[in-house]
C-alpha cells in the first residue's frame, strides 16, 4: 500500500507553502523569530573613539604591494586570509573574536563634521543637536546598579541633547584617580556634609516648585545621581589601586592601558556604555612613526581586553567598537604624512553577538573608495542597535514635539551576525 501523499510533504515544501501558519503566523516567520531569540544580545558597549582620523591603511585595511602601502607591513592573524597592520601583533592573535568593516562610505572630511556624523549617525545641521550613540543606548536600556550608565574616559562624549540629563556621560579625566567632587571637602565630616546635602535638597525643591522647567529637572537629576554614586560601595569600580601589577603590565601602565582596564571593571560592575577616548591620529606629518607609537600602546590593551572578556564569558554580552571620524589618504604627502580621507574607512568590532573572524566589504586596490558592499555610517549604528536589541527606527519626541529616529535610516549589516 502506498503511503498517503500528505505525509510525503518535505519540511522545505511545508515551510514554503503559503498556508503553513501557526497562531496566525507563517512558520517561516516563526523560525526566523526563534533565531532572533537565540542570538546573544549585548548588555554593554565599550566604544573606542580615536580622534583625528585614524588611517585605515595602516590599521585594519593594509594594501601590501600597492603604492598606498607605506612603511608598515601586513601580518597574518588567527583567521586565515585576514591580515591587519604589523602594529597590532597581539591583537592579531585574537582576530577570531573580531570583525572588520572595510567599506564605510563616509561623506565628512572635516574633523567636527566627521565626529558628529560618526558618533550620532546624523549629519550636522544648524537647527538641532542629535545625541551621541552612548546616550541612545542608556536611553533604551534600563540602568544596572548605582554606577552611571554612561561613562566617558580621557575625553568628553557627545551630549545627550533631547534625550535628557539622565543620558549624559559621567566624565573620568585620568583613569584610576578619584573624583574629588564625589567626596566631601577636607575638614567636612560625614554628618556635616550630609546636613549640607539635605539643606541643598530642600532649597532646590522649593526653587523648583516655584520655577518649574526642564533645567531645574535636569539639575535635580544630576545632583541625585551624584549623591547616590558618592554613597555607593560600587564607586570602588573606578579605582585601579587593587589591580595586580601583572595585569596592569599586560594592559600597559599608561593612560590608555589604564583606561581600558577601567572600562573592563566598569562593564563588569554593570555600566552600560563606556567610551574610551584617544587622540593624536591627525597624522599630516610623520604618519608611520606615529602609528607605530599608537600600536605599541593600543595593541596590548585591546588584545588583553578581548582575551579576558572572552575567558570570563562577558565578551558575548559586551559589544566592542573602535572608530574614528574618517580615514587617511592613500597618497603619502611630502611630509611623510597622510591627509584627511572620508571616501572610505574602516571599523573594528568584537563581541556582543557579532560573529568573529569576518571582514565585511572591501576598498579598492589602493584604498581610495569602497569596492564592494559599501556601508553607510548610519548602517553601523543600526548594526550596533541590533546587537543590543534596540529598535534603531524607534522615534523619540524632542522637547519641541519633533519626532526623531534613534538612528538616521540605517540598515543593520546582517552578515556580521551570520
Amino acid at each position: 500500500m502506498k503511503p498517503c501523499l500528505g505525509y510525503q510533504m518535505s519540511r522545505r515544501s511545508m515551510l514554503g507553502a503559503s498556508g503553513a501558519t501557526l497562531f496566525g503566523l507563517q512558520l517561516s516567520e516563526l523560525i526566523a523569530r526563534a533565531g532572533e531569540a537565540q542570538q546573544t544580545k549585548a548588555e554593554h558597549v565599550i566604544f573606542f573613539w580615536n580622534g583625528g582620523g585614524m588611517s585605515h591603511l595602516d590599521t585594519w585595511d593594509p594594501k601590501p604591494g600597492s603604492p598606498s602601502q607605506g612603511e608598515l607591513n601586513p601580518i597574518e592573524t588567527s583567521v586565515p586570509g585576514i591580515q591587519i597592520s604589523e602594529i597590532f601583533p597581539q591583537l592579531a592573535k585574537q582576530m577570531h573574536h573580531c570583525a572588520l568593516v572595510r567599506s564605510i562610505a563616509g561623506t565628512q572630511g572635516d574633523h567636527g563634521l566627521g565626529t558628529y556624523n560618526v558618533q550620532t549617525s546624523y549629519l550636522q545641521t544648524p537647527n538641532i543637536v542629535h545625541p551621541g550613540f552612548g546616550s541612545v543606548v542608556v536611553h533604551e536600556k534600563p540602568k544596572m546598579g548605582d554606577l552611571p550608565s554612561f561613562v566617558s574616559i580621557s575625553g568628553r562624549a557627545p551630549r545627550a541633547s533631547y534625550l535628557g540629563q539622565a543620558c549624559e556621560a559621567y566624565f573620568v579625566g585620568a583613569p584610576g584617580e578619584r573624583d574629588p567632587y564625589l567626596a566631601f571637602p577636607e575638614g567636612i565630616t560625614q554628618v556635616r556634609g550630609n546636613d549640607r546635602l539635605d539643606a541643598l535638597a530642600r532649597f532646590n525643591d522649593r526653587y523648583g516648585s516655584r520655577n518649574p522647567g526642564e533645567s531645574n529637572v535636569a539639575t535635580k537629576t544630576a545632583i541625585d545621581d551624584a549623591v547616590k554614586l558618592m554613597r555607593s560601595p560600587a564607586l570602588s569600580a573606578f579605582e585601579l589601586d587593587k589591580v595586580p601589577t601583572t595585569m596592569l603590565n599586560r594592559y600597559g601602565d599608561n593612560t590608555f592601558g589604564r583606561g581600558v582596564l577601567l572600562a573592563k571593571q566598569l562593564v563588569e560592575t554593570g555600566v552600560r556604555f563606556v567610551q574610551v577616548n584617544r587622540g593624536g591620529f591627525d597624522t599630516h606629518t610623520a604618519n608611520f612613526p606615529a602609528m607605530r607609537a599608537h600600536g605599541a600602546v593600543m595593541d596590548p590593551a585591546l588584545a588583553s581586553l578581548i582575551e579576558d572578556l572572552a575567558e570570563s564569558g562577558l565578551l558575548k554580552k559586551t559589544l566592542i567598537v573602535m572608530l574614528s571620524e574618517f580615514g587617511r589618504t592613500p597618497d603619502v604627502n611630502e611630509d611623510a604624512g597622510r591627509d584627511h580621507w572620508s571616501d572610505v574607512f574602516s571599523c573594528f568590532v568584537a563581541g556582543g553577538g557579532i560573529t568573529g573572524g569576518k571582514v565585511i566589504g572591501s576598498s579598492d586596490e589602493n584604498g581610495y573608495a569602497p569596492k564592494d558592499n559599501p556601508v553607510k555610517v548610519a548602517d553601523l549604528h543600526a548594526t550596533f542597535c541590533q546587537s543590543l536589541g534596540i529598535d534603531s527606527m524607534k522615534e523619540v519626541m524632542t522637547p519641541l514635539q519633533r519626532p526623531m529616529k534613534l538612528v538616521d535610516n540605517g540598515k543593520p549589516i546582517a552578515d556580521l551576525f551570520a
